[in-house]
């Protein structure tokens, strides 16, 4: 152990002697590892933007939306015969959801839901809102908690109770320095009695606008059979009796299709993920044959949408790592350029130690500890680099960057491992020296 102490310090020693070739000889590390810190740190941040998208939207989900009719067919002469062809179908709505959870296999909830747009009031304070009819398992499925009182009753579903569980967001609007459960808000033309409070959910923009999803805290929820019966029931209203309100009221719009669904969205929970891809074929299949083959829906895997998206990310960062990594490579190689020329530099010196009884050993633990030093202070200067490069992209462009300790860790011993294999041929180099050779060298 001494002996290896020794021609440590005998390494530092040469290096101190050479401060500026050993700092422009470490650069390529440095800038390899921060490159590769900084990339790593891209990535991992994709990575968790996708996991919380998943949390987000739900584990094994599918989401089926209600679109636009799309319409198909031969070009006619004349444009009333095409209208008369039209087939008719009654929108998305809760039979739709019954057949679904009653029929399809694998499925755990069907959970249907429709938004009306509001205002809620109380204490002569008021705000536009989102009204959302749900069923009990919708909170579930969608990984809401609780932060105070409880959910929907099966008795309150069915009997169309004027009940509500409100936002964190509404809470904090209306009730902020009282507990709200068993008070009553006003939500349109009706009072509800609040009966839980949603915990906070953090939701980025970035979140909001990629994925489609609105703010939650600032929703007020109630059973959708209370929605329907109470509200709004767009199934009730034929085509015809919105085309002629439409007219008469002079909407510049009139000829645009209404909203005859009488669902915004239903979430189909699936028993596991193998099953999502076959149950999402199956509910196409099906509703295609309860819409009388009117293509007014959208299925959705958003499981399959981010698995892309996240593999696309992966291939990226692959990419941009390979590049990075690519520095490292030409900084191994300017150390051991640099090595090959010291020892050409110190070949007396070389000669003076063997002569003096320095084994071949010694010589190459000497070479290889010098190496080995300008990499790993390279790798230091590097990690702390990269981590700042990290924080300044994130800051500069917005995209989100996690420093892992894995990533670290993973650098340092990457920055370790350049020093000692391209370290190693110019310590057999110096250490091949003949000791007589050596001592006549100028």
């Amino acid at each position: 152990m001494n002996n290896y102490s020794y021609n440590f310090f005998i390494a530092l020693d040469a290096l101190t002697q050479n401060k500026s070739r050993a700092l422009l000889t470490s650069l390529g590390i440095v800038f390899g590892v921060a490159s590769v810190i900084a990339m790593l740190a891209i990535g991992q941040g994709a990575q968790q933007e996708i996991l919380e998208q998943m949390k987000l939207l739900g584990t094994n989900n599918i989401i089926i939306k209600p679109v636009v009719e799309q319409e198909e067919g031969e070009i006619g002469d004349n444009e009333k015969d095409t209208n008369e062809k039209k087939r008719f179908s009654p929108g998305l709505n809760l039979l739709d959801a019954r057949s679904i959870s009653e029929v399809v296999p694998h499925i755990e909830t069907v959970n249907p839901e429709t938004v009306v747009e509001t205002t809620a009031i109380r204490s002569g304070l008021k705000r536009t809102t989102k009204l959302v009819g749900v069923n009990q398992a919708y909170f579930t499925t969608s990984n809401f908690q609780l932060a105070e009182g409880r959910y929907f009753s099966d008795e309150q579903v069915r009997n169309s109770t004027p009940v509500c569980v409100i936002g964190a967001g509404i809470k904090s609007k209306f009730f902020p320095k009282e507990n709200p459960i068993g008070k009553r808000i006003k939500c349109g033309r009706l009072w509800m009695t609040v009966v839980g409070v949603l915990e906070r959910r953090e939701i980025s923009e970035q979140n909001i606008q990629h994925l489609g999803i609105r703010d939650f805290n600032l929703d007020i929820y109630t059973p959708i059979t209370t929605l329907l019966l109470r509200y709004q029931n767009r199934s009730l209203v034929t085509k015809d009796d919105i085309m002629r309100a439409s007219r008469r009221w002079g909407d510049d719009d009139a000829s645009a299709t209404p909203n005859y669904h009488q669902l915004d969205r239903m979430v189909v929970q699936v028993a596991h993920t193998r099953f999502i891809q076959p149950v999402a074929d199956i509910i196409s299949r099906m509703l295609e044959r309860r819409h009388n083959n009117v293509v007014d829906y959208e299925v959705v895997v958003p499981l399959v949408l981010l698995a892309q998206e996240q593999r696309t990310k992966t291939i990226f960062n692959i990419v941009l790592g390979a590049i990075a990594s690519i520095s490292l490579v030409v900084g191994g190689i300017g150390i051991m350029n640099i090595m090959l020329a010291s020892v050409m530099e110190r070949i007396k010196e070389i000669g003076i130690r063997r002569a003096v009884g320095a084994k071949r050993r010694d010589i190459i633990i000497q070479f290889v500890s010098e190496a080995v030093v300008i990499s790993l202070s390279g790798g230091i200067v590097g990690i702390l680099l990269g981590i700042a490069m990290g924080s300044a992209i994130e800051a500069a462009t917005g995209i989100r960057t996690i420093i892992s300790p894995y990533a670290v860790i993973i650098s340092f011993v990457v920055s370790i491992s350049v020093g000692l294999v391209f370290g190693i041929n110019p310590a057999r180099k110096a250490a091949e020296q003949h000791p007589i050779e050596a001592l006549r060298y100028e």
